[in-house]
């Protein structure tokens, strides 16, 4: 059975492995969950899935641990991105992790022409990932970019994917059939500023071949509302129809 403690650890994992944790990972371990050598923890990465390890030794500085067995390999999964204009510090820390949560494995933040914040803490936003990943049994753990202009992102995205527009003027939306016409690329999310798009930009959007738009509610809601409404129900359509 899988240790309750679950930890991010970006190097190769593999059996017998001897390494040591973080310095931030070792506070965690040793000063507030007390754990000593001989407890074991498990620890994960997209590269090599998810494995026992025993704690060793509590050094000054870090912990050392020693990997034992492979406990489950990484899984096959959505590959579900969101594109977001940034937000406040609360909301969008929020966004991140409960999206994260729901099987983001990608993050592309974007400037609009009504974006009020311009600059995102992308290490910050890391840690946030990395920690709603341990808590929420990911195996993965998502990717997020830098920052770029909607026009930019819109040009990059891949001619295989699927781009879903939530979008507050088109009329109600067939998912299911929307997501059955889907490409084998990426499917992502696009959600607009607090002040939405502008309607030129709205117009560069729906102009693309591969976007889909999408109307979550007749209510107008908060850009992180709206995230996580629409990667909750997306997901829900793509595991389970």
């Amino acid at each position: 059975m899988p240790s309750k403690i679950r930890l991010y650890f970006s190097k190769e994992l593999k059996a017998n492995l001897l390494s040591n944790l973080s310095n931030e990972q070792s506070h965690y371990i040793k000063n507030v969950m007390r754990l000593k050598p001989g407890d074991k923890i498990s620890l994960f990465n997209s590269m090599n899935g998810e494995w026992s390890a025993k704690i060793v030794n509590h050094n000054k500085e870090n912990t050392e641990f020693k990997v034992e067995k492979l406990i489950e390999n990484k899984k096959l999964e959505n590959d579900l991105w969101l594109a977001f204009s940034p937000i406040k510090k609360n909301y969008l820390d929020m966004m991140i992790q409960k999206t994260t949560e729901l099987g983001i494995q990608k993050f592309i933040p974007i400037l609009s022409e009504r974006t009020i914040v311009k600059e995102i803490n992308t290490e910050r936003l890391k840690k946030i990932i990395i920690e709603a990943s341990e808590q929420s049994n990911r195996i993965s753990v998502p990717e997020i970019k830098n920052l770029e202009p909607l026009k930019d992102f819109l040009n990059k995205f891949p001619n295989n994917g699927s781009l879903i527009f939530c979008d507050i003027n088109c009329e109600k939306s067939d998912l299911t059939n929307i997501l059955s016409k889907k490409k084998k690329g990426p499917v992502c999310v696009l959600i607009g500023p607090e002040g939405d798009f502008s309607e030129r930009e709205r117009q560069l959007i729906i102009e693309r071949k591969e976007i889909f738009s999408l109307s979550l509610a007749n209510n107008l809601l908060r850009a992180e509302t709206a995230a996580i409404a629409a990667v909750t129900i997306v997901n829900y359509h793509l595991n389970f129809n």
